[in-house]
């Protein structure tokens, strides 16, 4: 049975909010760039924070605050794959573990490969674990975009030691399959390489696609990846924050024992209890709800598109609510988001900041109101 679409809060109750989202720009604007949704939380979420706050339990996070074995149910419900909760540990977001974890399994300027158009800190995040960003672009085919394999191994190849995997990926919304990360796995073995796969989005992926954990992928996987998973995106909880950082083998479950225990505790208190409610059971009917709407959004954005902007380029996303779309034909320019926010007042993501590969593009915030997506795209509309 197909779950009812979440419904989004009013607008003027979502102008009450005070993050990102909401106070970076004026009241004028709409804001459809961050990844924030503009959902109520699960009801169950809800309850274990309004709990906590009358108990006055806002102290320091457990070391066994739960979220490991709830996160391991979790997955084993949603992707079929049972990860080992004693081969995890949590931290404060995913890029911080991103961080630790490259700090540990590269060496100082050592090149670490990213497949962009991808999500902007990890521009950022390999340079703080002392890598260096070496590009290699995904391939973009007639209705997807696909990993370059063949690019993938020349890096590897030629000394990188490291890949940055976004899976599903950020902006395009693709799931990779178990065939390319089995044959990516295999590749990075053959060059004793590293994995580090963010897997933030797999909890939005569409109930038609079928996501593969990288460590559930092959046996070469499971033995040098590690992942990076959060209730943070689906659920709305960025700001409490709670990550897990995720280990298969015996090998790279050590490397995550190794780290200092001050990791662990960046996790935010709020960030576990919420994580923990997100991830029981009780939670899934409202993901499913959650999945519901961001498809109705989807399929809403390709009529809009067809109506109002004829020449753009869009494919709906197989995982998560962000819409990748090319306005080249526009003749925008190289960042048409800028025009957009100016002169349209709706604040779209950059698309030149997922890199090279983003210019002439944006991308829009699919988890909102289907009103609120309507007025965004006729006001970007009348620039023509």
């Amino acid at each position: 049975m197909t779950a009812a679409p979440l419904e989004a809060l009013p607008l003027d109750l979502l102008r009450e909010r005070g993050s990102a989202k909401w106070r970076t720009y004026p009241r004028d604007v709409l804001p459809l760039f961050v990844a924030e949704t503009d959902y109520p939380l699960a009801p169950a979420i809800t309850a274990a924070l309004h709990g906590a706050v009358e108990r006055g339990d806002t102290g320091y996070t457990p070391g066994e605050s739960g979220v490991r074995s709830a996160y391991a149910a979790f997955a084993g419900r949603r992707f079929g794959w049972r990860p080992d909760p004693t081969r995890m540990r949590s931290t404060g977001d995913v890029i911080m573990g991103v961080v630790e974890i490259l700090r540990r399994t590269i060496s100082p300027g050592d090149r670490v490969v990213v497949t962009p158009p991808v999500y902007p800190p990890f521009y950022e995040a390999v340079p703080e674990a002392g890598g260096v960003v070496e590009r290699v672009p995904l391939v973009e085919g007639a209705g997807d975009y696909r990993l370059d394999l063949d690019g993938i191994e020349r890096a590897f190849a030629g000394g990188a030691r490291a890949l940055l995997l976004c899976n599903p990926h950020n902006p395009t919304g693709t799931v990779h399959t178990r065939e390319e990360l089995a044959a990516l796995a295999e590749i990075a073995a053959r060059h004793d390489a590293v994995v580090v796969s963010d897997e933030i989005h797999a909890p939005l992926t569409r109930t038609d696609i079928v996501f593969t954990p990288f460590l559930a992928a092959s046996a070469a996987s499971a033995a040098l990846g590690y992942a990076l998973v959060s209730a943070s995106k689906a659920f709305n909880l960025a700001g409490l924050k709670c990550a897990l950082m995720v280990a298969a083998a015996p090998e790279t479950a050590a490397v995550l024992r190794g780290m200092p225990e001050e990791i662990e505790w960046r996790t935010g208190y709020f960030g576990a209890i919420a994580a923990v409610a997100a991830f029981d059971p009780e939670s899934d009917p409202w993901l499913d709800s959650l999945l519901a709407a961001i498809e109705a959004n989807a399929v809403l954005l390709d009529d809009l598109l067809a109506e109002h902007l004829p020449g753009a380029r869009y494919r709906r996303p197989e995982a998560g609510y962000l819409a990748w779309v090319d306005l080249t034909a526009q003749g925008w320019g190289d960042n048409p988001a800028k025009r957009i926010l100016t002169e349209a007042r709706v604040a779209l993501h950059y698309g030149p900041a997922f890199g090279d590969e983003g210019r002439g593009h944006v991308r829009i915030n699919l988890g909102c109101s289907p009103d609120v997506l309507r007025e965004a795209v006729e006001r970007i509309a009348a620039l023509r």
